[in-house]
């Protein structure tokens, strides 16, 4: 057995992991980002897989991929403390519980409390949102499993000085480490237009996402019947289904509100819907198209969008509502923000900077370039030196 290169390379010592979350092929942002995530970390520590431990509602009937070694029954008790017995008979080293509210059952998500306080392991708590009311019983509970976490990830500084100024987290319990996107190459949209069918040198405007109302896709739609005044031929393609906790609860309202405003507007040649759930091949596939990526949502405290990341990973040009993400990933002039439900300055920024091809190039290309420092495998390693330096903590405490 030869040593050569020994003193040059080091070795990464492999990290069991499970993961606690919703997970495909369950329709949730939650579910594709864990998949990605998991994914991309396997690539980089391929002798011990991630597993994941799903969250799972009584009437899903999902077949799990085989990296689901158990299922937590999300409104029953007894199913988070035999997860916790699982993880505490297993060769895990770390537990990674990716924290949404809705996501875990009991009064405010408290069932994931018990989980937490039983596990006999390091506990990483990624924060997909963190909430402004710290004092109310969903704030409470927050601060207990963030109390119980040795470390606790976010998305981007905003949401590490909330931690810090709101929860009293200490500063040295949190770490930063962006949303992943994919590594696309910096490409021009004419080719994927193509293969859409659309005219290569129409302007196409879109979203991505699972629809529901806080989306606030109205007002870019709003913002197309200005649009058209100065480029007639743009299109806007609105692309995913229905969030399924919304059809849930009120069916196609929503989506049938928006069918009727591109009516009344006479935009039916403009405005596309993409009803369907698709394969992330078919997503970036309708990304790559899209010259302008427009995320008007209405929520200002939302910290964090696999949407938006995207877009970004992609260089495209992104006009956005200034909600927390949005200003935090857009600034430096990487993209423009707009006020909330105001499809006018939608409409006025698409139009400028249509226009202007310099400045919309330029724009694209700071974007790009952020871009590369999200890649999936970037945000894979900074996840694993994380989780290596709270093991490592927690063996010597």
């Amino acid at each position: 057995m030869n040593n050569f290169g020994s003193g040059l390379v080091k070795k990464r010592k492999a990290v069991r992991a499970i993961f606690v979350s919703s997970y495909i092929p369950r329709k949730c942002g939650i579910a594709t980002y864990t998949k990605d995530l998991t994914n991309a970390i396997n690539m980089l520590n391929p002798y011990a897989l991630c597993e994941i431990t799903a969250m799972h509602r009584d009437k899903e009937t999902l077949s799990y991929p085989w990296e689901v070694k158990f299922r937590v029954e999300e409104q029953n008790l007894d199913s988070y403390i035999h997860a916790a017995d699982y993880v505490n008979n297993s060769s895990a080293e770390i537990v990674i519980i990716e924290h949404e509210f809705g996501l875990f059952g009991g009064h405010c998500g408290e069932y994931i409390l018990h989980f937490a306080e039983r596990v006999q392991r390091p506990i990483v708590v990624t924060c997909h949102t963190i909430r402004e009311e710290v004092d109310d019983d969903y704030g409470m509970v927050f601060q207990r499993i963030a109390r119980r976490a040795n470390a606790l990830v976010v998305m981007m500084d905003d949401s590490a000085e909330k931690l810090v100024k709101r929860y009293g987290i200490p500063e040295d319990k949190i770490v930063v480490i962006p949303h992943g996107t994919s590594d696309l190459p910096y490409a021009s949209t004419e080719s994927f237009k193509k293969i859409k069918r659309i005219g290569t040198k129409r302007l196409v405007m879109g979203n991505i996402n699972l629809l529901s109302s806080n989306k606030g896709v109205e007002y870019a739609i709003e913002a197309m019947a200005e649009i058209v005044k100065e480029i007639p031929d743009a299109l806007y393609v609105i692309v995913g289904q229905t969030h399924p906790g919304v059809v849930e609860f009120e069916g196609e309202k929503y989506r049938n509100m928006l069918r009727k405003k591109v009516k009344d507007l006479k935009l039916e040649k403009n405005v596309r819907f993409v009803n369907e759930y698709l394969s992330l091949k078919d997503l970036l596939g309708w990304l790559k198209t899209m010259d302008i990526y427009v995320t008007p949502y209405l929520d200002p405290q939302q910290s964090s969008s696999g949407a938006l990341a995207y877009a970004v990973g992609a260089g495209k040009l992104c006009i956005s509502t200034p909600y927390l993400y949005a200003r935090e990933v857009l600034k430096d002039d990487r993209g423009v923000l707009v006020p909330f439900k105001n499809g006018k300055a939608i409409a006025e920024a698409v139009v400028r900077l249509w226009k202007d091809t310099e400045a919309r190039e330029a724009m694209q290309k700071r974007t790009y370039d952020f871009g590369r420092l999200m890649t999936w495998s970037s945000v894979a390693l900074q996840h694993l030196d994380m989780f290596e330096a709270v093991i490592k903590n927690y063996k010597t405490t």
